[in-house]
């Protein structure tokens, strides 16, 4: 008998031990047990059942389980070795009272510090343009309203500049925090500001970091995250993963222009310094990607440097613009493989419509071009493409076409640009903002109007979204069988596998929402190699939240997500996730 083994003999008297075979059955428990369960006849009893430990873990281990067991109002560990009853080999468990410890680590944990920073959106558009005395009264209510939310945690509060405030709080708020969802974001929100946008808040806090510095700057990452979505918002940042709550206004619109010719600027410098300038956009290309990449294209030839814009799939929606792309023959468009050839170190990358990593045409150039341009109007994620150069992401935009108009409208000196890249441009305006009935601002219509005055006809781009009529009876199909749920969510799915189905189930989403009484929709396809999903929002339902569920992301209002299971257990995840039992609301199915 080993010293492990006497260790065991000794405690059995003074510690609860149950003895199990391999199978995971008790086989013996001795008297002091009952300081551990308070039901008696424990003997043929499964050790998983009593305990929810696997007995996977159990029987082949020898020594101290990392599980803590909560059992009667105490905390046990579990030491487990070998030993043998009644002439069989068993496993003993040793459960070792440990609810001292267990109270003062968590008394621990509960105690640490966790910075929060906030920062109050458009602080300049929402204060600047009131007069002075409304300016310090909506100030005033803003500083009051988070004041009064922090007073309850006994939380250090310091207004590090206008809009802007540092705050640490004990970790055990956290938790009443994020099961409220952050209240002050409403009470913010409901604060009569005189603009035509309410005022809103975003919120990164830090949680876990190992010194105070290591949690302050998990806080400014948080917040960072939180802005780059949009704001309205908050996000919590820990050692592992990141949590978001809120975020159920649209963002507003920035009346300036001063960003778009900041970057600009830093484009045609970035441009000037470089070997050449390849550009892309995510894969399964949409009008909105072409476009943007073609603007990009036209500014990048103006500074009179080689572009080469990466397609490697061109949808049917694509293919009538594409084709006439590539019969005016003006510009290089390269597959993945030649990009790979073309990329240097010294090459400058411009990603559009896009800044997640595992969505860009071609991931593996990511890593040989040491300077990476991002001009994307989605809500920022933690997929992001690392350390970018120049990062243009505006929530606010209705498109990537926008912002590269925007900053076409800057930049050019000479020709501008031709009349196939401002219906390119147009085309993808259209496609974003549903033909300007979505996500439109004073700066889309402007955009859109100076891109009329460039030649881009709006009779030829409507030409480029005719559809092939077999696809229109799928369409429809999918329509006639939709679902209306409690709540006003419409639900359904594409009967065929269609590689156009990413492009098919945006617009049936975007049809479902002008049906009277539905405030969200969800239509569920495959594209022949992934389940796709599209999620439309009328405003009253954050969609970008739920598709980040299912690993995709959007927009309040637009967002979508392809993922490997089926599609009816696609549509089951998204029901459990939207809470819906099943049930019909009175208007039934569509038919």
């Amino acid at each position: 008998m080993d010293n492990t083994e006497k260790a065991g003999r000794i405690s059995e008297n003074l510690v609860p031990v149950i003895m199990i075979d391999d199978n995971g059955k008790v086989v013996y428990a001795n008297s002091r047990i009952s300081d551990v369960f308070i039901y008696d006849q424990l003997e043929g009893a499964d050790f998983f059942s009593i305990t929810a430990v696997p007995n996977q873990e159990v029987v082949p281990a020898d020594g101290f389980l990392d599980t803590e067991l909560k059992r009667n109002g105490k905390v046990f560990r579990l030491y487990v070795y070998k030993d043998e009853y009644k002439g069989q080999d068993v496993r003993a468990v040793l459960f070792f009272d440990v609810t001292p410890y267990s109270l003062l680590k968590e008394k621990y944990d509960n105690e640490k510090p966790c910075c929060m920073k906030i920062e109050v959106d458009n602080y300049n558009d929402l204060i600047y343009p009131s007069g002075e005395s409304p300016r310090l009264e909506l100030s005033s209510a803003i500083d009051k309203a988070v004041a009064s939310w922090l007073e309850k945690y006994d939380a250090s509060i310091t207004r590090t500049m206008n809009g802007k405030y540092l705050v640490w709080f004990e970790r055990r708020f956290l938790k009443e925090m994020t099961e409220k969802n952050f209240p002050v974001l409403d009470e913010v929100r409901d604060i009569d500001t005189g603009e035509d946008f309410p005022a809103s808040l975003s919120i990164g806090v830090g949680v876990g970091g190992k010194t105070l510095s290591e949690g302050e700057d998990y806080a400014e990452m948080a917040l960072e995250l939180a802005l780059g979505r949009g704001g309205d918002q908050a996000v919590v940042k820990n050692e592992q993963k990141m949590q978001y709550y809120g975020g159920t206004i649209q963002t507003a619109e920035n009346h300036s222009k001063g960003k778009s010719k900041m970057i600009g600027h830093a484009l045609k410098q970035l441009t000037a310094d470089a070997k050449n300038v390849i550009i892309m956009g995510h894969r399964y290309a949409d009008m909105d990607s072409f476009g943007a990449a073609m603007g990009i294209y036209r500014l990048v030839r103006e500074w009179e440097k080689e572009p080469y814009i990466v397609l490697d799939e061109v949808t049917e929606t694509l293919e009538s613009i594409y084709n006439q792309a590539k019969y005016v023959d003006e510009y290089n468009i390269i597959s993945s493989d030649r990009a790979i050839e073309l990329a240097e170190s010294n090459s400058l990358l411009v990603v559009v419509d896009t800044h997640r990593k595992s969505l860009v045409q071609c991931p593996a150039i990511l890593d040989v071009c040491d300077k990476i341009a991002i001009i994307d109007h989605h809500r920022r994620v933690e997929d992001m493409i690392d350390n970018p150069t120049v990062a243009y992401m505006e929530t606010y935009a209705s498109s990537a076409s926008e912002m590269v108009t925007e900053i076409l409208q800057f930049m050019t000196e000479k020709k501008k640009v031709n009349k196939l890249e401002a219906e390119a441009l147009l085309s993808g305006i259209i496609v974003d903002t549903d033909a300007f009935a979505m996500k439109t601002g004073v700066r889309t219509f402007e955009t859109a109007a100076w891109l009329r005055r460039q030649g881009a006809d709006p009779t030829e781009v409507k030409r480029y979204f005719q559809e092939d009529f077999e696809n229109v009876k799928i369409k429809s199909l999918a329509l006639l069988k939709a679902q209306i749920y409690e709540g006003g969510i419409a639900i359904t799915t594409l009967d065929f596998v269609n590689p156009e189905a990413q492009i098919m189930c945006a617009q049936i989403a975007d049809e479902l929402l002008t049906l009277k009484g539905v405030k969200a929709s969800f239509t569920v396809g495959n594209n022949c190699e992934k389940t796709v999903i599209s999620a439309r929002s009328l405003g009253s339902m954050n969609v970008q939240t739920v598709m980040e569920k299912f690993g995709g992301g959007g927009h309040l209002t637009v967002a979508a997500a392809q993922v490997d299971t089926s599609i009816d257990d696609t549509v089951c995840k998204i029901m459990e996730i939207l809470k819906i039992n099943g049930g019909e609301t009175n208007e039934g199915n569509i038919a």
